[in-house]
């Protein structure tokens, strides 16, 4: 342990930066992320508010979706920028001052951890809205932006500590109170070094937590939904309603799809840059050997892409989710809104569909009346010329009917010569 000590105090420290070429490529990387999530966020806010003026969307899905794409873009606005610059360019010299390092650290903390609570929150009422109708009737009012602010609060509070447990300042080796070779970093602090372990792991089991209650919550919406509609046993504590439209258990899939995406991708988009948390609240950094070192500095780059990449990626599971989003989506980007109310839709639809049904109804009716028109022709025709002129038609007569034309033995028929063909 002593001999890689003495490694650490004689490291130079810049040498495991990343090589230009390195840099180059995700400072490109960086920028492409950005502006998608800039843009993908900003335009799925204007959908959603679209959407809901038009009567697609509810209220509190709107309220919760518009939180999430908020979130998102201040983790990008915040983050990458700052990332950019103190982590890939300039990993080992801080220009900021102490202040803006607190500033920064608890910034993005909250608005890290508002995303999966408002991920959380929205799990939640659309679990009590499908297993458990009646009761999301009755707590219907202020109660989506009571979840909201409880999740940006939980969130606040989770990145409370690390304004204290944060700040500016170099490697200092296990045997020395002072930093070496100048190396000044935006980092958590030796004498705060308890307290930013235990905020470490609080997060990192709220974020298992959330993941585990969404998951669970996704499941039993699941087999609500796949149960038959007016079932007795329909739902959580049989409280599924009977009226239940098949559009809206489309639609409620739709979210549940949604749901199972978005935690996917916060389970395999943050698992890395919670990893690289938890080396740094597992060892104190005047304990790091070279290796920890460079296996730290090398991890770094990657957990952060996948974590911001969970924030560009939202925009594209809600078009992945909804036609109707991804529609709407489109036409926002064209600035050319084409979509009508959904009451609109329904009155034309309605028309459409009457019209197409008095169709064979129509048909029916010629039909039938032609038919009584030609059973009444032949109820009132004589039976004599009805035979004869089947005789004339056919050019056989039946038995029966010979039977009945010979019968009568006064009929004298006149004889008539027949001229020779010569004469004709």
């Amino acid at each position: 342990m002593s001999e890689e000590v003495e490694i650490v105090d004689t490291k130079n420290w810049r040498e495991l930066e990343p090589n230009y070429s390195v840099k180059i490529f995700l400072t490109i990387f960086y920028s492409l992320m950005l502006v998608t999530g800039i843009v993908g966020n900003s335009v799925t806010i204007r959908v959603t508010q679209v959407l809901k003026r038009n009567g697609y969307l509810q209220k509190n899905v709107t309220d919760h979706m518009v939180s999430l794409a908020c979130s998102d873009l201040l983790v990008l606005l915040i983050g990458m920028p700052v990332e950019l610059y103190s982590a890939i360019w300039f990993p080992f010299t801080s220009a900021s001052g102490n202040t803006s390092c607190k500033i920064y650290n608890f910034l993005f903390e909250a608005c890290s951890y508002a995303t999966i609570l408002n991920v959380a929150t929205l799990s939640f009422e659309r679990y009590v809205a499908i297993c458990h109708p009646f009761r999301f009737k009755a707590l219907r009012g202020k109660r989506t932006s009571a979840l909201i602010a409880f999740a940006w609060l939980v969130s606040v509070l989770v990145a409370l500590p690390l304004l204290i447990a944060t700040g500016t300042q170099g490697h200092i080796p296990i045997r020395s109170n002072t930093p070496v070779q100048n190396l000044t970093f935006c980092t958590n602090l030796r004498e705060r070094w308890v307290m930013y372990r235990v905020s470490i792991f609080v997060a990192f089991i709220i974020y298992m937590i959330v993941l585990i209650c969404v998951a669970f919550m996704c499941r039993a919406m699941i087999l609500v939904l796949r149960k038959p509609l007016g079932s007795s046993d329909g739902g959580t504590n049989g409280a599924q309603p009977k009226h239940e439209s098949s559009k809206v258990k489309t639609a409620r899939k739709q979210t549940i799809i949604f749901l199972g995406l978005i935690v996917g991708s916060l389970m395999v988009c943050w698992l890395p840059n919670q990893i690289r948390r938890l080396m740094m609240a597992a060892v104190p950094k005047s304990q790091w050997t070279t290796s920890f070192f460079h296996s730290y500095v090398t991890l770094h780059p990657v957990a952060d892409s996948f974590f911001y990449l969970s924030s560009v990626l939202n925009p594209f599971l809600y078009n992945l989710s909804s036609r109707q989003f991804r529609d709407v989506f489109v036409q926002v980007l064209r600035c050319h809104l084409t979509i009508e109310h959904i009451n609109k839709r329904t009155v034309q639809n309605s028309h459409a569909a009457s019209a197409r049904s008095l169709q064979p109804l129509l048909l029916k009716s010629l039909r039938r009346n032609r038919q009584s028109r030609s059973a009444i022709s032949q109820e009132k025709t004589p039976p004599t010329f009805t035979t004869f002129q089947t005789q004339s038609d056919s050019g056989v007569v039946s038995g029966t009917q010979t039977l009945s034309l010979t019968e009568e033995p006064d009929l004298n028929l006149p004889n008539i010569e027949v001229p020779p063909e010569t004469e004709i």
